[in-house]
């Protein structure tokens, strides 16, 4: 976890919410490590995991404060759950990707617009040795159904997540329902941590792209699937409504959500890199 931020009162409140919900998994509040402005104004941004865990929102976010003389408080946590912190006006804009539960968050009342602003892809990872033969497969349905047929190790982040929504649809395409078995493991974790835990049992499991590449070289987890379009991976920055949640900010989420589309934003998510490699790709690219 990066150095915890000056906090609000309604970022307090934020905390004892996921606790009152029950809300399980590591979740990361704070403002990323980034200096303390005098007098600045708070805005409160409830993202996934992995935007934070890459260290994208390292390089995005100062340019934006600065300009604004504004901090930005990161909760980082899965994609329902950042989703149910804005329907509660504890976050002033949410960027996350699960594109069906953005819509209706939109649609429900508690969103203004879901802007489309980057993208890159979900993995199936895996053993090198691939007892499941899963790396075989033409597309992700089969490489899942070859693991539910071998009852391999399966490591699901289990916490209604970006990437679990994903991963729940393609088992539903392999198998027509949920898997079900001691085989396979829901641990209510973010993407880092499921990513160690398939890594120290040798596991399969799925990952964004972003996340996965910030961990190469301390796991030993090779990419098995990769390329099927039901993989691709939006990202959708949404600002909270002021007619459901009047105290919100809605005017530097405005101002957040101008940033990530502008050719300054664009241009920090393209050049972005780790290890060398690209994580994230700008929607107009």
């Amino acid at each position: 976890m990066r150095a915890t931020a000056r906090v609000s009162p309604r970022f307090v409140t934020v905390v004892l919410l996921t606790t009152v919900l029950g809300v399980s998994g590591v979740i990361s509040i704070g403002a990323s490590g980034r200096p303390e402005r005098v007098g600045a104004a708070r805005l409160v941004l409830a993202t996934t995991t992995s935007t934070e865990n890459s260290g994208l929102l390292g390089a995005l976010l100062p340019p934006f404060e600065e300009r604004n003389n504004v901090v930005v408080d990161v909760i980082a946590v899965g994609t329902g759950q950042a989703l149910q912190i804005g329907r509660s006006g504890d976050a002033d804009v949410v960027m996350v990707h699960a594109p069906d539960l953005e819509r209706r968050f939109v649609a429900d009342g508690y969103g203004l617009e879901r802007v489309y602003f980057m993208y890159n892809d979900f993995v199936l990872l895996g053993p090198a040795d691939d007892p499941a033969d899963a790396s075989s497969a033409s597309d992700a349905a089969g490489a899942f159904a070859r693991i539910a047929q071998a009852e391999a190790p399966f490591i699901s982040r289990g916490d209604n997540s970006g990437t679990h929504v994903k991963e729940l649809e393609i088992w539903n395409t392999a198998l027509g329902r949920a898997a079900e078995g001691s085989w396979y493991r829901e641990i209510g974790q973010g993407m880092g941590a499921v990513i160690t835990l398939a890594n120290e049992q040798q596991a399969y499991t799925v990952a964004d792209r972003g996340t996965y590449l910030s961990y190469i070289g301390a796991v030993n987890l090779p990419i098995l699937l990769e390329g099927d379009p039901v993989l691709f991976n939006p990202y959708g920055v949404i600002a909270v409504d002021p007619e459901r949640h009047p105290h919100v900010n809605v005017e530097l989420a405005k101002a957040l959500i101008d940033h990530l589309t502008s050719a300054e934003g664009r241009r920090i998510i393209r050049e972005y890199r780790v290890q060398g490699e690209q994580l994230f790709f700008p929607d107009r690219d």
